[in-house]
């Protein structure tokens, strides 16, 4: 039996074809699914000692507009109704905001990779007692594609259009955000 309402979330800093399985994951497994966007600010970004690169400028090239908009039509693009998903700000790094933008009583899916993703784990189950189901977990090294890497290979201009959704691609193209990408890295040398 499917829940009624599932939340998931992440940075999507860019939004790549393993966010979209991981969000297609969640979604199989509700009936609405609410799609959370941390750091949707970079400014208000709080530093924490397990996720230390998170907050750089350059871990955070798009707003949360354009990541908004990279979800949303990958979404659409790949069969998912737009009356079947919301996307909202999801402050993970001030936990106790959470509630002011998903529900209490949704099932709160989550997927763990490293000690930031234990520590997700804690804070929203022990910390905040939200109902959460860990879809998978596996070590770092088994992760797949990271946003890390596809921004190293638009820096390097390397080819990248394999690693994200035909949406994605065109729009970081057509409103030259990866020319913003590359000067974000550059400036971090």
């Amino acid at each position: 039996m499917k829940d009624k309402l599932g939340v998931i979330h992440g940075r999507f800093q860019l939004f790549h074809n393993d966010h979209l399985k991981f969000i297609l994951a969640g979604k199989e497994k509700c009936e609405h699914l609410i799609i959370g966007i941390c750091n949707p600010e970079v400014d208000l970004s709080k530093y924490t000692s397990s996720n230390p690169h998170r907050s750089k400028r350059s871990s955070n090239p798009l707003t949360y507009y354009e990541r908004m908009e990279c979800i949303k039509n990958s979404l659409i693009e790949n069969g998912v109704s737009k009356e079947e998903f919301d996307i909202v700000p999801f402050p993970i790094n001030f936990p106790e905001k959470i509630i002011n933008y998903a529900p209490r009583e949704a099932k709160y899916y989550l997927t763990i990779y490293d000690e930031w993703g234990e520590e997700k784990l804690k804070t929203l189950r022990d910390d905040y007692k939200l109902d959460v189901d860990v879809l998978w977990k596996v070590k770092l090294e088994e992760k797949g594609i990271s946003a890390s890497d596809v921004r190293k290979c638009i820096q390097d201009g390397c080819d990248w259009k394999e690693y994200v959704p035909n949406f994605v691609y065109n729009y970081i193209i057509d409103n030259g955000i990866d020319k913003r990408i590359k000067k974000f890295l550059d400036e971090d040398k």
